[in-house]
């Protein structure tokens, strides 16, 4: 045995379906904070030039602390009282030209400094180089604060968009997919896709400045040496690309092996009971360790392969840095460049290859961030109920509750139709069981009533207007529901209660308990109406909770009722409970009810046995006994088996 994943859409290793496209609209995810974005641009500008200036002033405070240096060793090595210009005299009487060239060097020291190092001009120098970084680290931080806030806001817009999408799905996306999948790309994804764009737009703008200016500084330094420190960039670009397109696939993987991995956790947890009385622990247990492989190998893959691409990066910088070293030392020796010089484009070398792998990094970021993206994106273009008309047919504000339907065929499949022809007229009032084995169309019928579903031809109408021209919401707001599977959230009793009707007083919600026979169950608890119960309803027992259910119908005071029997798994004393409250709550309805256990519904009005998506038989308990056909057949059988 193994639990079944039917909204597992994505096959493990499957690649985004369209990159760029899916990128290009990521970005215009960005569109509302395209001010501050342009603002976030101008900071990062200001913020990197300043930074960028740095080792060259920097570089005109080593200059002074060398020519210091330099003049004070030269004038220890002449005899005292040696003048400047008797010591050019001698180095230039020696005829050694590299002499001749270090005695022009310590005639332009002299002339500007004098022996030993000038302390003004390198302070003066320092502070420069302190201001430059100081005023950047300040605008950076700027920047970051309000990117920050882009990122975060536009997160916020995208989880809005998909919990919007989410509650508006028709219910066929919801019955074909899986939960746990579901939550995964809501919470997962999302965060996801906004750390990817926290990381890779402050990576994108900072490193793009800093390669332009850094270039700029490089080729005013030496274009020379700049020429030789870029070559190595096409190499850098090639490995980027190469790993980033093995490392996609993988990527795409992990996040649809984290949504796996997260609906069999749902599974697991939701369905405790079941699990531990079937004894399957270990059937999940295979399934989660499967899962759980496969997200490990997909993100190993995925973040090895992103990872070689740093120390890739690193051996091009290191070899940049023993070129750009060589030549520089070259070019002192023969005087085209100063030691600050070299010292500086030795920085922006370091500061050129950087952003250059910082880029490539960004790139893996985005494979990641893309493909979760895309995950989202498809929740967001899942297809939702069609428009209703432009200008709407109304229900009347208090409706009789008839309910007509007039040849009405449905299929979930377009190669099995499932309801046929289908032709029901219900008065208002009336208690309408419907019955019959499993499949046969029972819940559709109820689906098509509340427009869940639109049937493929014919038509259903309350008190004679056709739905299909009233609004969704409209024809939902009429009809109320208790269903099987109680649904109750995480809140006190009386919010829930008064779920579909929330401006009710506390007076109305103790009344529809009441009605409902639950208020001395509530009365009973510590905290009453105040006491909080979660989304399974824990504190209460599955009949308690079918009763707050039907207090929530009661409240609503719907005309027309869906109701789906649930007391096979309550004791005699609370399913006499429930059955009371049911038959007051259809008194004066009209109700459709979804019977499984036939002998609780002898009292209806017309009973609807279906067979295949069409109805077989109609009539009262009496006439169908009498009749011998399908519904005697199913209540013997259901009797003997009580039996």
């Amino acid at each position: 045995m193994s639990p079944r994943h039917p909204g597992r859409s994505h096959a493990p290793g499957a690649q985004a379906k369209n990159f760029k496209q899916s990128l290009k609209r990521l970005l215009s995810t960005l569109a509302p904070e395209k001010i501050r974005l342009a603002l976030v641009m101008v900071l990062t500008v200001i913020g990197v030039v300043l930074n960028v200036m740095g080792p060259k002033a920097l570089g005109h405070a080593t200059n002074v602390i060398f020519r210091g240096v330099l003049g004070t060793a030269m004038g220890r090595m002449l005899p005292a009282g040696t003048t400047t210009e008797q010591a050019l005299a001698m180095l230039r009487a020696s005829g050694d030209s590299s002499r001749e060239r270090m005695a022009s060097m310590i005639e332009a020291m002299h002339a500007q400094v004098g022996v030993g190092i000038n302390t003004h001009d390198l302070a003066h120098e320092l502070f420069i180089v302190v201001a430059l970084y100081t005023t950047s680290a300040i605008i950076m931080y700027i920047q970051g604060y309000i990117l920050a806030g882009v990122i975060q806001r536009t997160g916020n817009r995208l989880r809005a968009g998909v919990e919007s999408t989410i509650n508006h799905l028709p219910l066929k996306a919801i019955d074909s997919g899986s939960r746990g999948d579901m939550l995964s790309r809501v919470t997962n994804d999302v965060d996801n896709v906004t750390q990817t764009l926290q990381q890779t737009l402050s990576q994108v703008m900072q490193a793009s400045v800093t390669i332009v200016a850094t270039l700029g500084m490089m080729i005013w330094i030496s274009w020379h040496l700049a020429l030789a420190a870029i070559v190595t960039i096409p190499v850098a670009a090639i490995l980027a690309v190469v790993i980033g397109k093995k490392a996609q696939p993988h990527f795409k993987q992990q996040w649809a092996s984290t949504g796996a991995l997260g609906a069999t956790v749902e599974e697991a947890f939701t369905a405790h009971e079941v699990v531990t009385a079937f004894a399957c622990e270990e059937d999940f247990d295979r399934t989660f360790a499967r899962d759980n492989d496969s997200l490990y190998r997909s993100a190993w893959r995925a973040q090895f392969l992103s990872g070689t691409i740093q120390p890739a990066m690193n051996l091009i910088n290191n070899l940049t840095f023993v070129i750009v070293a060589v030549l520089g030392g070259i070019k002192i020796t023969n005087g085209s460049l100063t030691l600050g010089d070299v010292q500086a484009f030795l920085q922006y070398s370091r500061s050129y290859s950087q952003p250059i792998a910082q880029l490539a990094s960004v790139a893996n970021l985005l494979q990641s961030g893309v493909a979760s993206a895309e995950r989202v994106f498809e929740i967001l273009d899942i297809e939702p109920e069609p428009l209703d008309d432009a200008a709407p047919a109304t229900l009347p504000q208090t409706l009789r509750g008839s309910v007509t339907f007039d040849h009405v065929r449905f299929s979930y499949d377009p190669e099995k139709e499932l309801i046929r022809d289908l032709s029901l007229t219900v008065q208002p009032g009336q208690t309408v069981a419907i019955v019959g084995p499993t499949g046969a169309g029972k819940t559709t019928l109820v689906n098509l009533l509340l427009r869940f579903y639109e049937p493929l031809s014919g038509h259903i109408a309350i008190d004679d207007v056709d739905i299909s021209t009233v609004r969704r919401d409209d024809v939902r707001e009429h009809i109320g529901m208790v269903l099987q599977d109680t649904w109750l959230f995480d809140g006190t009793i009386e919010e829930n209660i008064a779920f579909g009707l929330p401006e009710a007083t506390h007076e109305q919600v103790v009344e529809a308990a009441r009605a409902a026979n639950v208020l001395h169950v509530i009365e009973a608890l510590p905290q009453g109406f105040n006491t909080v119960i979660d989304d399974s309803g824990s504190g209460v027992s599955t009949g308690e909770k079918q009763l707050i259910t039907i207090a929530r119908a009661f409240l609503a005071d719907r005309q027309i009722l869906i109701l789906d029997e649930a007391t096979s798994s309550v004791d005699t004393r609370t399913e006499v409970l429930v059955q009371q409250a049911m038959a007051k709550l259809r008194s004066g309805r009209t109700s459709f009810v979804i019977a499984h256990r036939l002998s609780t519904i002898r009292d209806a009005d017309i009973i609807v046995v279906m067979e295949d998506g069409d109805i077989v038989e109609t009539g009262n308990h009496d006439t169908l006994m009498e009749a011998g056909g399908a519904y005697a057949r199913l209540y013997q059988s259901q009797f003997d088996g009580e039996s």
